[in-house]
């Protein structure tokens, strides 16, 4: 009938299936609930239209990649212990670092003209202990709260440091007073929008003189599980991975920011560490916990620099002489070329 409920062909009303063949027809379709999703090989979850859906197939797709990869890892140890000393070398995993591209300006310790270079360089007094490192450390005209404490943590780290606000007073006029006063560095702290975003190195009295860009800027009370102020003995210092002829000038220059002959009673390290041309400083102390360990104890603050460029002499924004510039598009276009 046209205005009736449509029926079977046969006239008869569908019969409801019963439990075996509800059971039968699971097996032979559709996913059970205690069966996990098998993908097929062509499958791509981002041909799935529905955002939430495709999430979900997402998160499930890496949890199954996850579990091969932790299965592949346990029979490969499995196999290195039952072969005892015969096992094969491990594989050397492939990082950034590993496949830098060689840099032709890579030091040499036997070199004799890098030798040469540094027994004449402008940090020769420094090394042949002729002169005791000095640094005045200042900051940008009217410095905000973040600055002035950044400023004032990073002169309690640095020996034989002193803090002055120089009140708009140019750079010009500062470096002579430094240079007539015996200070062997200025260190000046640059800010935007009450954040510290660069910072200018300058060795006295012939420079160089470097500029870095300051990012991730961590003061004392940020930082968790930080141990107790530092104390007033002399650190050490450790120099990572400045390899090349820039880098070792730029690890020179923060080398003869301390004095020789670290106090090891007070157990304070800072360190500045070069990875993909980014530099990290720490500044730590490390606790003897027993003969055998030794744990570390970080007391801040802590940033990171990236040098934007070295000039010859003291700082001269109009007339200075570059040594190198940091040129992005032309110097960046290979990320395995690092310069330090």
């Amino acid at each position: 009938m046209a205005g009736g409920k449509r029926s079977d062909e046969s006239g008869q009303k569908p019969q409801p299936k019963t439990s075996a063949q509800a059971d039968s027809a699971g097996e032979g379709g559709g996913e059970q609930p205690g069966q996990e999703a098998v993908f097929p090989p062509t499958f791509s979850v981002s041909a799935i239209k529905n955002k939430q859906r495709r999430h979900f197939m997402f998160l499930r797709q890496k949890q199954e990649k996850r579990k091969e990869k932790l299965a592949i890892k346990k029979k490969r140890k499995k196999e290195r212990k039952a072969l005892g000393d015969k096992a094969p070398p491990k594989a050397v995993p492939k990082t950034i670092e590993n496949q830098r591209v060689y840099d032709e300006t890579t030091v040499d310790p036997e070199d004799e003209e890098v030798a040469y270079d540094e027994a004449t360089d402008e940090f020769a007094p420094y090394f042949n202990r002729q002169t005791t490192p000095k640094i005045l450390i200042t900051t940008s005209d009217r410095p905000r709260g973040r600055t002035v404490k950044f400023t004032e943590q990073l002169s309690s780290i640095i020996p034989n440091s002193q803090v002055y606000y120089r009140r708009g007073l140019a750079l010009k006029k500062v470096i002579p007073q430094c240079i007539s006063r015996d200070f062997t560095d200025l260190i000046v702290i640059n800010e935007d929008r009450k954040v510290p975003n660069g910072l200018i190195l300058s060795h006295l009295p012939d420079g160089p003189t470097a500029h870095f860009k300051m990012s991730n800027v961590r003061l004392r009370k940020e930082m968790k599980r930080k141990g107790k102020t530092p104390t007033e003995h002399l650190p050490e210092v450790i120099l990572n991975n400045f390899t090349t002829r820039l880098g070792h000038s730029i690890g020179r220059m923060f080398a003869s920011l301390y004095p020789h002959d670290p106090h090891f009673v007070g157990r304070q390290v800072a360190t500045f560490h070069n990875q993909r041309d980014y530099i990290f400083f720490r500044y730590h102390r490390y606790i003897f916990k027993s003969e055998k360990k030794v744990g570390i104890q970080e007391l801040g603050p802590r940033f990171t620099l990236k040098l934007r460029s070295l000039q010859k002499g003291t700082f001269d924004s109009k007339y200075g002489e570059y040594e190198w510039i940091h040129k992005r598009h032309e110097m960046d276009s290979n990320r395995r070329k690092f310069h330090l």
